[in-house]
C-alpha cells in the first residue's frame, strides 16, 4: 500500500476507534452508578463444607476494573461469560483513593482466598482491564498469587508504563504507571517458577497506551501469549464482542504455551 493510502487508512481507523470509545464512554457513564456498591456475596460460614469441584468446567473468574472505574465496566463481558457456561463470576471494586498498586494487590489476594474458600475451588482466573491488570499481575508475580491464579487475562494494561500517565502524575498510583517507575522496574525483575499463564490483549489503536506495545507482556520468566487487537481503542476493550470471544478462548485454552507472536487479531 502506498504511504499516502496507508496514512489515510490509519487516520480513518483511528477516527472510527475514537468514535467507538466515545460511544462506550457515554454508555458507561450511565451504568457507572450501578457499580459503585460492592457485589452481594454469600455470607462466609466457617462450618459449611467445601463444595466439590470435580467435573466443573471453569474455575471462578475475578473481574478487576481500571483506574477511577468500577465493576460496571464488565457488564457485557460478564453477561457473555455467563451465557457460555461460567457460573462463578466475581466483580471486585477497589477504592479510587487507592494510592499504591501493591496495597491493591494485597487486597486482591485476600478476596481470592475468600472466593476459593467459599466456592471450594483451589484456583481462579482473573481478567483485569488497564490498571486492574497491573494490580493482578503484581499479585501473581510478586505476592505468590500464581498458587491461586490459573490464567490472568489483561486488557489494555500498561505493563511497561505508558507516557500518557505523565499527564496526571500527581496521583501516586498514576505515577506507578509511568515508564521507569519503581513498580514497573520491579515487575521487570526475575520471576522464576511463576506458574500462572498470562494472556495480554493490546490494541494498535489504543491512544492511552503510549507506545501501544506497552500493553504487551515481554518477560523471559513468564508464560505469555500476546494478542493483538485491531480497530478498537482503550475503553472498548472490555465491552467489544470480539474481545469477549477472545477472552473466552483464553480462559478455555488447555495447555499453557508461550507465544512469541500474536495469537490472533480481532477487529
Amino acid at each position: 500500500m502506498p504511504p499516502c493510502l496507508r496514512r489515510a487508512w490509519w487516520t480513518a481507523a483511528l477516527i472510527r476507534a475514537t468514535a467507538i470509545d466515545l460511544a462506550v464512554l457515554a454508555g458507561h457513564l450511565l451504568l457507572y452508578p450501578s457499580g459503585l456498591t460492592p457485589e452481594r456475596r454469600p455470607a462466609p460460614d466457617g462450618t459449611a463444607p467445601q463444595l466439590p469441584t470435580a467435573g466443573r468446567a471453569h474455575p471462578p473468574v475475578v473481574l478487576l476494573h481500571g483506574f477511577i472505574d468500577n465493576r460496571s465496566v464488565f457488564v457485557l463481558l460478564r453477561r457473555s461469560l455467563a451465557r457460555h457456561g461460567w457460573r462463578h463470576l466475581e466483580s471486585l471494586n477497589y477504592s479510587p483513593l487507592t494510592v499504591d498498586v501493591r496495597v491493591a494487590a494485597e487486597l486482591l489476594g485476600r478476596h481470592v482466598e475468600e472466593i476459593c474458600a467459599r466456592t471450594g475451588h483451589g484456583e481462579v482466573d482473573i481478567v483485569g482491564h488497564s490498571l486492574g491488570g497491573l494490580i493482578a499481575r503484581y499479585y501473581v508475580q510478586r505476592l505468590g498469587g500464581d498458587l491461586r491464579v490459573r490464567t490472568l487475562v489483561t486488557l489494555a494494561t500498561p505493563h511497561t508504563g505508558t507516557r500518557s500517565a505523565q499527564l496526571a502524575h500527581a496521583h501516586p498510583i498514576v505515577r506507578q504507571m509511568c515508564p521507569g517507575s519503581d513498580l514497573v522496574e520491579e515487575l521487570r525483575g526475575p520471576a522464576p517458577g511463576v506458574r500462572t499463564r498470562f494472556v495480554s490483549f493490546w490494541s494498535d489503536l489504543d491512544t492511552l497506551m503510549i507506545p501501544v506495545e506497552t500493553a504487551r507482556i515481554d518477560h523471559p520468566d513468564l508464560i505469555v501469549q500476546n494478542v493483538r487487537v485491531t480497530g478498537i481503542g482503550h475503553l472498548a476493550m472490555p465491552v467489544h464482542p470480539a474481545v469477549a470471544a477472545g477472552v473466552r478462548q483464553a480462559l478455555t485454552a488447555g495447555e499453557a504455551e508461550v507465544a512469541d507472536q500474536d495469537a490472533f487479531s480481532v477487529a
